[in-house]
């Protein structure tokens, strides 16, 4: 069976997180630099067979868009260029780093660990995937 690939995107850093191969858990992969993000998501397709990708979309609380929606367009676009055979789930990201921040917390992370932001930022892409798996 295939996995499913969720992406985290930001300006500066793109949390990962796949699924299992029976695609039940939602595990923390990787944060890359965004400048990276197509040659390493390129080397993963060798080794990994996906399934699909789903793509954290950020909506402000009333569900309009916010500064990073434009961003995120942006790299949909560029994903099915370099990607064309795999589909694309969009999934609503609200408040995603303040759960990623929570469950560390709950997790027994310290203070210290908590503020590194590519922890948050994969974290984060794990509940953006978990979110779609229960929907799925």
């Amino acid at each position: 069976m295939k996995r499913i690939l969720a992406i985290d995107y930001g300006k500066r850093r793109v949390g990962l997180a796949m699924t299992d191969l029976m695609q039940m858990l939602a595990i923390p992969l990787d944060t890359i630099d965004t400048n990276k993000i197509i040659p390493y998501l390129k080397n993963l397709f060798l080794k990994e067979p996906i399934a699909c990708i789903v793509l954290g979309f950020p909506l402000n609380m009333d569900g309009q868009d916010t500064d990073a929606t434009p961003l995120v367009n942006a790299f949909e676009i560029l994903l099915k260029e370099n990607f064309p055979e795999t589909p694309i789930h969009r999934i609503d990201e609200r408040l995603t780093s303040k759960m990623a921040k929570q469950t560390l917390i709950d997790a027994g992370y310290k203070k210290k660990d908590r503020k590194n932001k590519k922890l948050v930022d994969t974290v984060a892409a794990a509940l953006i995937l978990q979110t779609y798996l229960e929907t799925k």
